[in-house]
C-alpha cells in the first residue's frame, strides 16, 4: 500500500471512530452494552490474543470455543516487563523500546519509531521500574477519534467543518511529546506541545504572546498540577498583566487567556483544583483517565467520568464490603500491538452504588465517582487496639485537608512507617496547626493512630507526575 493510500486509510479509521463515539455506541440498557462487549471480547480472544507468543503458548492446547477471558492469568507490571516481547505482536524487545523512548527523552525528539511504524511511549515509573508501551498507527487514530469525539462541544465541532474559520488550536503540556498526541494534527486542528521539562514561566509567557496575537489555544490539555499552577498564575496576574508577557503597561492592552475547554490528564484531578480552574477560566473542564494500559475513562458533557467501555472491559476487585472502591483489571480489546488482557492496575477507583444505570448524557457505561489514586496512596495505620491495620482512603484525607485549605496553598503527605509526614505550601500563621488537627481528627474517626510530622515544602519537578498522597512503605 502506498503512503497516500495508507494515510487515507488512517484518516478513515479516525473519522469512523469519531462518528461512532459521537453519535453511535448508544445502548438502550446496561445489559445490551455487556452483550456487545462479550462479542468484542470473543473476537479479541480468537483473532488478536494468539498473535502474542505469551498467550499463544498458554492457549495452544485450549479449544477455541472453550476459551474464556476469566481463564487467562491476571498480570501486572512485573509480568509485562519480564515478558514484554511475548506480550506484543511485533516481537519488539523491551531493551529496544526503552532505548528509543529514552533517546527521545534526552533529545526531546519524539518522532522515532520501532518496527517501522510503532510509536513507543514511556511510562512515568511512579510505581517502580520504568516501562514502555507500544501503539500502532491504527491505535493512534482510534485514540484521536475517541478523544475528539468525546471532548469537543457543539460549537467546536461546527468550527471543525467550516474551512473558512480558523483551525482549532490545542495546547498540550506534557513531559514527553509523541506521535500519540500529534495524531490529532491536521489542517483543521493545530497542535502545540509545551515541554514540561522547561520552566513553567517560559510557557506562561508563550501563552500570553499567543493570546495577545489572537492565536491562544482553544483547548488546554495538561496534568492537573500544571493546570492548577497556570490558573493560580493567571488569577494573580489579572491585576498586573505585565507579569505574563514581560511588557510594562501591558495590563490594559493584553487579552485575557481564555481557553474554551480545559482537559485534565495524567494525574488525579482533585476537587479543589477543579473548582479553582472553573473559577479562573469559566471553561468546561473534562478529565481523561489514561494509563499505560489504555484510555480508561473520559468525562461526558454532563460532567460524569465514564469508563471507556466501548474499548476496554474492566473487572472489579472490590476493596470494601460496601462495594464502593475497587482495583480495575483491564482488558483492552482495541489494542492489537501490545496485548492488554486482564491487567491489574495499581489504582483505586470509587463508584457510587446508588447512581442510576443511565447517566444524564444518555450513556449506560459505568460512571466513576473518583479516581482515588494508586494503592500506595492509601494510608495503612494501626487500629487503636493494635491488632489490625486500618485503610484510610485518599478521598477522606483530601476532604479533611480541604476544610482548612484557605490556610495553605497546597499540601502533600507521605506515610513512612507509623509517621505521616505533612508538607504545606505557603501556610498561614495557623495553617500547620489546622492541618495537623484535621489529620488527627480524621485518624480519631477511623480509630487509628499515627504521628503527624511537619516537613519543609519542596517545589515539585514539573516534569514528574505529582502525587499528593504516597504510602512509601508498609507498616511493620
Amino acid at each position: 500500500m502506498g503512503d497516500s493510500a495508507r494515510a487515507r486509510g488512517l484518516v478513515a479509521v479516525l473519522l469512523g471512530r469519531f462518528v461512532r463515539v459521537r453519535w453511535g455506541y448508544r445502548f438502550r440498557s446496561r445489559s445490551r452494552l455487556e452483550a456487545w462487549q462479550r462479542r468484542r471480547i470473543r473476537s479479541f480472544l480468537r483473532r488478536d490474543l494468539p498473535k502474542a507468543p505469551f498467550y499463544a503458548e498458554r492457549t495452544s492446547a485450549t479449544p477455541r470455543r472453550a476459551r474464556r477471558l476469566e481463564a487467562l492469568p491476571v498480570v501486572g507490571k512485573s509480568v509485562l516487563l519480564e515478558h514484554f516481547d511475548g506480550l506484543n505482536t511485533r516481537g519488539v524487545r523491551l531493551a529496544d523500546a526503552l532505548g528509543v523512548a529514552l533517546e527521545a527523552e534526552h533529545t526531546r525528539d519524539f518522532r522515532a519509531l520501532v518496527d517501522g511504524d510503532v510509536t513507543v511511549g514511556l511510562s512515568s515509573g511512579t510505581s517502580g521500574r520504568r516501562g514502555a508501551f507500544l501503539v500502532s498507527p491504527r491505535e493512534r487514530m482510534l485514540w484521536a477519534g475517541t478523544v475528539l469525539g468525546r471532548m469537543l462541544d457543539g460549537p467546536m465541532l461546527v468550527r471543525l467543518v467550516q474551512p473558512w474559520r480558523p483551525p482549532l488550536r490545542i495546547a498540550f503540556f506534557l513531559r514527553a511529546g509523541g506521535n500519540l498526541y500529534e495524531s490529532v494534527a491536521s489542517s483543521r486542528v493545530r497542535f502545540g506541545f509545551f515541554d514540561l521539562t522547561e520552566p513553567l514561566e517560559v510557557h506562561r509567557r508563550e501563552l500570553a504572546r499567543l493570546t495577545a496575537a489572537g492565536h491562544g489555544p482553544d483547548i488546554l490539555v495538561a496534568p492537573a498540577s500544571v493546570l492548577r499552577a497556570l490558573a493560580l498564575a493567571d488569577r494573580e496576574g489579572r491585576d498586573d498583566r505585565g507579569m505574563l508577557d514581560g511588557g510594562p503597561g501591558a495590563a490594559s492592552a493584553a487579552r485575557p487567556f481564555a481557553p474554551g475547554l480545559v482537559i485534565s490528564v495524567a494525574e488525579v484531578l482533585e476537587p479543589d483544583t477543579a473548582e479553582l480552574i472553573r473559577s479562573v477560566w469559566g471553561a468546561p473542564l473534562r478529565q481523561v483517565y489514561q494509563a499505560t494500559e489504555g484510555l480508561l475513562a473520559l468525562t461526558c458533557e454532563a460532567g460524569a467520568l465514564h469508563l471507556n467501555e466501548e474499548s476496554v472491559h474492566i473487572e472489579r476487585e472490590w476493596l470494601d464490603a460496601e462495594h464502593t472502591r475497587f482495583t480495575p483489571v483491564v482488558t483492552d480489546f482495541d489494542r492489537r500491538t501490545q496485548i492488554i488482557a486482564r491487567y491489574r492496575l495499581d489504582d483505586v477507583l470509587r463508584v457510587d452504588p446508588t447512581a442510576p444505570e443511565r447517566c444524564a448524557c444518555g450513556r449506560v457505561s459505568a460512571v466513576i465517582a473518583a479516581v482515588d489514586g494508586r494503592h500506595d496512596a492509601v494510608l495503612r495505620l494501626p487500629h487503636r487496639d493494635g491488632r489490625r491495620l486500618v485503610d484510610v482512603f485518599p478521598d477522606a484525607v483530601r476532604q479533611a485537608l480541604m476544610l482548612g485549605s484557605e490556610s495553605y496553598a497546597d499540601w502533600r503527605i507521605r506515610q513512612r512507617g507509623l509517621d505521616v509526614h505533612l508538607a504545606l505550601d505557603e501556610p498561614a500563621a495557623d495553617g500547620a496547626e489546622r492541618a495537623v488537627a484535621a489529620l488527627e481528627g480524621l485518624f480519631e474517626r477511623y480509630e487509628c493512630r499515627a504521628t503527624v510530622v511537619l516537613d519543609e515544602w519542596v517545589e515539585p519537578d514539573p516534569g514528574v507526575k505529582v502525587r499528593r498522597i504516597v504510602h512509601e512503605e508498609g507498616v511493620r
